[in-house]
């Protein structure tokens, strides 16, 4: 009988040797694309240098690349601090219906395993499709119908984290050569080394921004163990004391992963994020422009109402005093307050930038005066749709006495209504300009662009790391 995870190898192995289909590949380019972009950018936070400062402490020599340094860390390491970068902004992709986000620790852990290994681009691009369509399937068996929700998040798990572990071992083994028999022994290894618990999105710190480190680590480190001749259990997922019974308490559906493996793709309908906040905050930001538009002035409202599916309201909307009152740009990034304030003000980008969430903005007396006012509360219709779409209903009542509505129920970035090349482009280039320069910022859109068939691994990594004053030739 052959197992989860040796089915999982098995179609990781036909990818690496096949040809993707057009649709795959352009779509695993612009979430290469903009992770590099939420790398650069994320490098200002204080915890990313908290992040790369632990990394430096570690030592030792290798041939992976921080993106945005030119000195060559160990691969695992590389992953750990890309990972931490690139899921600290909450701006990072979203798969829904199994509500994580996987680019985040995939293409960390590929970039290092790639460079390590002096792996072709083509090989790059299809190790990152076979390691996202793992950890988004991995995370769909354990999405419950019935209930609407993801039972990794009913008990308080981090299935961006754990099932992210999974898809990275998956990308690493690929580009380091394993075969089948490797693969699966570094799912078994890496099923131990995956964790994440999500109470920091309700009350605060700053560890979440670890999760994908620690998820991209873990993968480069099972396939290395692996490689040096370790070996995990076959029934890894679905043994007595496997990966399900672990995490989900036995409550999980093993079609999720095997049907249509290799002949439906989920990678295209991976959600890419137009803000720079908790996706769930998203369609409060467009309905409460939406209001904006249709002539309700943020200081005309008396009150306003926030309706979002069940679920979603202990995240963005509970404990509503706290929400009300964001303290950081961290907290503000999961507020469903200040996300109606955002989209009532105007934000920048392709609707709300980084800018939007600084702490000059939290510190607005209108913006303060606007979250006074606001409500958050389970919405029907929203809880209908959830977990497909994050979707919101926001209902003012102006100082007037009139009543205003405005209806978001698909998320902007998604197969429904989805980016353009141009906007992915943008999103990449408000975020990587301000530090590489927009000449460098267009060079690595071009070599993005040319991945797979005129660019590799070491030449893009090498490009994030160069600054527009700075000699093309050194790159080179």
């Amino acid at each position: 009988m052959t197992t989860l995870s040796q089915t999982i190898a098995r179609f990781a192995v036909k990818t690496a040797a096949g040809e993707l289909p057009p649709e795959v590949r352009a779509s695993v380019r612009h979430r290469i694309l903009d992770v590099l972009g939420l790398c650069v950018a994320g490098r200002a936070l204080d915890t990313s240098a908290a992040a790369l400062a632990f990394v430096a402490e570690q030592g030792g020599t290798g041939r992976a690349h921080v993106i945005g340094d030119s000195t060559p860390v160990p691969a695992a390491l590389a992953a750990f601090a890309n990972g931490v970068l690139a899921h600290s902004l909450d701006y990072d992709d979203t798969h829904l219906p199994s509500v994580l986000h996987p680019s985040a620790s995939v293409v960390p852990a590929a970039l290092a395993a790639a460079q390590d290994s002096d792996a072709s681009g083509d090989l790059l691009v299809a190790a990152v499709a076979a390691g996202l369509e793992v950890c988004v399937r991995v995370g769909m068996a354990g999405y419950d119908p019935d209930s609407g929700n993801s039972v990794f998040f009913e008990h308080g798990q981090h299935a961006t984290s754990i099932c992210g572990a999974v898809g990275s071992a998956v990308a690493a083994a690929l580009l380091g050569g394993a075969d089948e028999e490797e693969i699966a022994h570094a799912i078994g290894i890496v099923a131990s080394q995956s964790s994440g618990i999500i109470e920091a999105n309700r009350t605060g710190g700053t560890v979440k921004r670890l999760h994908c480190g620690w998820a991209a680590q873990a993968g480069v480190s099972s396939a290395r163990l692996a490689r040096h001749g370790f070996t995990g259990p076959p029934t890894v997922f679905e043994g007595r004391f496997g990966f399900f019974e672990a995490f989900l308490r036995g409550e999980y559906r093993a079609e999720a992963i095997t049907d249509g493996l290799g002949t439906h793709w989920e990678v295209p309908r991976i959600f890419f994020k137009p803000y720079p906040a908790n996706h769930f905050t998203h369609t409060v930001v467009d309905a409460a422009k939406a209001l904006r538009e249709q002539g309700l002035a943020p200081e005309d409202v008396e009150s306003l109402e926030i309706g979002v599916p069940a679920p979603v309201v202990r995240t963005v909307g509970d404990p509503i005093e706290k929400k009300r009152t964001p303290s950081t740009p961290y907290e503000a990034q999961f507020s469903g307050p200040y996300a109606a304030a955002v989209g009532m003000f105007g934000g920048g980008g392709l609707g709300a930038a980084l800018a939007d969430y600084a702490p000059e903005h939290l510190a607005d007396p209108r913006r303060q005066e606007l979250m006074r006012r606001t409500t958050v509360v389970a919405d029907d219709e929203c809880t209908a749709i959830f977990p497909h779409q994050f979707p919101a209903v926001v209902r003012a009542t102006s100082r007037d006495g009139r009543k205003w509505t405005a209806k978001v129920l698909a998320n902007r970035g998604g197969v429904d209504n989805p980016l353009t090349d141009e906007e992915i482009a943008r999103k990449f280039t408000d975020n990587a300009a301000p530090v590489l320069g927009r000449a460098v910022a267009q060079d690595v859109i071009d070599a993005v662009a040319g991945l797979g068939d005129t660019t590799e691994a070491h030449h893009l990594l090498r490009l994030t790391a160069r600054r527009e004053n700075e000699s093309t030739e050194e790159t080179r």
